[in-house]
């Protein structure tokens, strides 16, 4: 990809970014080390840093997708069909629209990211679905997202809601106090609504400590959680069966099936944590 525009698929002549990529992003550098295209050099430098440290990285990438895909199943299949996903990153395989509208073809889905990159890319591939938009807004200020008015044309606040933060607390430190955030959007969820959540966790394996040191120099943020930080982030409400565990462990829809055991995961399978909770 050229450095100096962005290619967005159905517009001619190239999308001109008015952003600045000296720096990498969370969402170009996560779509760098899936092995996508729309990302500049410093992510794939940023890309190349991490799967030094861990070289499972990008199946690591891939199990939060399956985090995600399961979680969003999960929900739609209990009924809920609006979604409301924070730091949506870029266009991937198995998206939360294709997800949920898979299930129940009516279904909303909302998207919020701060990047400009991700603005651009998801108009382009959202332009013919009148059930999904996406909105630039970030998750330190939750008003922002609450008050958007894309946010509040597509979405119904006075029916269930399924809130996303799908790998992404890890990028804000704990002096940050992002569970404040957290608490804001979930006080604003009806009822019946849904809060799913993956994270990176420290359980105190290397292979943790080695992807947090990856991130940190990659990108200058990334900080795991142990299982009970990450689980304080769900606001006192009651994650659903089987509760918060591995990703490649984690089956809402079966949480009674067999699972590997925890020390029979691979290293990149020890890296994130998933669950969903209920708001009754």
């Amino acid at each position: 990809m050229s450095e100096e525009a962005v290619t967005v698929p159905g517009e001619d002549p190239p999308y001109t970014p008015d952003f600045d990529i000296s720096k990498p992003t969370i969402a170009r550098v996560y779509d760098a080390v899936l092995g996508g295209k729309d990302n500049f050099a410093v992510d794939r430098e940023g890309a190349a840093i991490m799967l030094k440290y861990l070289p499972g990285a990008r199946e690591a990438g891939l199990d939060n997708r399956a985090g995600l895909e399961r979680g969003v199943a999960y929900m739609a299949k209990q009924g809920i069909d609006q979604f409301l996903d924070i730091g949506a990153g870029l266009p991937t395989v198995r998206n939360t629209h294709e997800v949920a509208q898979e299930i129940n073809p009516d279904a909303k889905v909302m998207y919020v990211d701060n990047d400009p990159i991700v603005l651009a890319h998801g108009r382009a591939l959202l332009a013919k679905n009148e059930s999904t938009s996406i909105a630039t807004a970030d998750l330190r200020d939750p008003p922002s997202i609450l008050n958007h008015p894309d946010v509040l044309k597509m979405l119904d606040f006075d029916r269930p809601i399924g809130l996303m933060i799908i790998g992404l607390i890890m990028h804000f430190h704990v002096d940050e106090q992002p569970g404040n955030w957290i608490r804001e959007l979930v006080d604003a969820l009806p009822s019946g609504s849904y809060l799913h959540i993956t994270d990176f966790v420290d359980t105190g394996r290397p292979e943790q400590d080695a992807f947090q040191r990856s991130c940190l120099q990659a990108l200058g943020n990334g900080w795991s959680r142990t299982p009970e930080e990450i689980e304080a982030h769900f606001q006192g409400l009651p994650l659903q069966p089987p509760g918060l565990d591995f990703i490649s462990r984690w089956f809402p829809e079966d949480p009674d099936r067999e699972v590997p055991a925890v020390e029979d995961l691979e290293d990149h399978q020890r890296i994130m944590m998933a669950g969903v909770a209920y708001k009754a």
